[in-house]
């Protein structure tokens, strides 16, 4: 079969599934977001990037992050069908305080949160942390690490972030499927023991 028809097949649900789950992808501006769901989806993912201007450089803090030249002005949108009739829809916030009116929009209906966390700018991560707990939303903490950044333990991240007990940590790239995927598993399975 010629592989655009593939690509085309692939951009549709199938008329089996019967089930769809919406999932939040959060975390404060430039944490990876957009990246965990590109790396993630089955689909070309939707992006709302726009590039960064001047009339935000006294508003989007860039430090530890020079280089982004980028940013989510609305939403990131992408789809992982886990079986014959299920889907999960993914939908990343954007990160910056001025955005934050669409997060009530985009929490109504979502079963839990992924919360990504970058470890060397952890403060940036409370008001998320607040939103997100705002809106009733179970999560996991994907702690998204790079090769370059030195390595905390969990206990030392659940004290800095003032977790609770029961709110999973676990450790990823957002660039690389299989810990993206894990971090994902780890929320999907923290969500099913909350409602069971």
């Amino acid at each position: 079969m010629d592989s655009n028809v593939d690509s085309a097949e692939r951009r549709y649900v199938p008329d089996a599934v019967t089930t769809a789950v919406k999932i939040l992808v959060v975390g404060h501006f430039a944490v990876g977001k957009t990246t965990l769901i590109g790396t993630l989806s089955e689909i070309t993912p939707l992006r709302t990037e726009e590039r960064m201007t001047q009339a935000s450089a006294h508003i989007d803090d860039l430090r530890g992050v020079p280089d982004k030249e980028t940013t989510t002005v609305a939403l990131d949108f992408g789809r992982l069908t886990l079986g014959e009739d299920l889907v999960l829809y993914l939908f990343g916030t954007p990160g910056q305080q001025r955005f934050m009116q669409v997060w009530e929009d985009m929490a109504r209906g979502a079963l839990g949160a992924l919360l990504l966390v970058d470890p060397s700018r952890l403060a940036e991560s409370f008001p998320v942390i607040d939103l997100v707990e705002k809106y009733g939303l179970e999560y996991c903490v994907a702690v998204n690490s790079f090769a370059a950044q030195p390595r905390f333990a969990e206990d030392e991240l659940r004290e800095a972030l003032d977790l609770l007990p029961h709110t999973p940590v676990v450790f990823c790239d957002a660039r690389d499927a299989k810990t993206s995927s894990g971090a994902l598993i780890t929320l999907v399975r923290h969500l099913l023991q909350r409602v069971s």
